[in-house]
C-alpha cells in the first residue's frame, strides 16, 4: 500500500492533485485545507491512504498525519464513505472537528454542506471517545523539557509536587534553560 508521497505538483484543483513522483504521475484526492496548504507550493509531500475497491483504487492525501488520522476515523462509522469524509475534511478544520465530536455540537457538524443531522449524530456516537487519540495540529506531540525534568525529578524519587514547583520556579527566572540545565539545577536545589 502507498502511504506517503513526495512529488512535484503537475496539476491540482481545490479537491484534486497530480503529482509526479519520479517519473510516475498518481492522481490524488485531497481535501481543501490541504489544497490551501500546498497551493503555492512548486512540489508537495503527502500522507496517503489508499482505498482498494474491486474494480478501483483511489488514493486519498493529506498534509498532515493528523487529518488522515480523521479521515481513518471518520471513514469507519457506518455510512460515512471516503468521499463524504474528503467533504467534511473540507468544510472544517482537525482541531475544530475534533472539538465538535469531542463535545457533541450537532450544529457545528450539519453546518457542513453534505452532512444530515442522523450522519452527524451518528458521527459523534462513534468516535465521541476515539478523537483525543488524534494530535490536532497546534497540539503538542512532543514532552516539554517541563513535563521531562518533572518525569525525571520523580523516576529519581522526588516528589511530583515538589518537583514541579522546582521546575516551575527555574522556568520563571529563565525560560530558555535546556532539559539538562533544568534537572541539575532541580537536583541542587532539591539537595539544600
Amino acid at each position: 500500500m502507498i502511504g506517503y508521497l513526495t512529488g512535484k505538483i503537475i496539476s491540482s484543483k481545490p479537491t484534486h492533485i497530480l503529482l509526479d513522483v519520479n517519473g510516475v504521475g498518481y492522481s490524488v484526492n485531497i481535501s481543501i485545507n490541504t489544497f490551501e496548504k500546498i497551493s503555492e507550493k512548486e512540489s508537495a509531500s503527502l500522507f496517503i491512504y489508499t482505498n482498494v475497491k474491486e474494480d478501483s483504487i483511489t488514493l486519498f492525501g493529506f498534509y498532515t498525519q493528523s487529518e488522515k488520522d480523521m479521515f481513518e476515523l471518520l471513514i469507519s462509522v457506518s455510512g460515512v464513505g471516503p468521499k463524504l469524509s474528503m467533504v467534511i475534511l473540507s468544510g472544517i478544520i482537525v482541531a475544530d472537528l475534533k472539538e465538535a465530536i469531542r463535545n457533541g455540537n450537532i450544529e457545528r457538524l450539519i453546518a457542513i454542506p453534505g452532512i444530515g443531522r442522523k450522519t452527524a449524530e451518528r458521527i459523534i456516537l462513534e468516535l465521541r471517545n476515539k478523537v483525543d487519540s488524534i494530535k490536532a495540529e497546534g497540539e503538542t506531540k512532543m514532552p516539554s523539557a517541563k513535563e521531562e525534568a518533572v518525569a525525571a525529578l520523580s523516576t529519581l524519587g522526588y516528589q511530583r509536587q515538589v518537583s514541579e514547583k522546582i521546575v516551575r520556579d527555574l522556568l520563571s527566572e529563565n525560560p530558555n534553560y535546556s532539559l539538562e540545565e533544568l534537572i541539575r539545577k532541580a537536583l541542587a536545589g532539591l539537595n539544600k
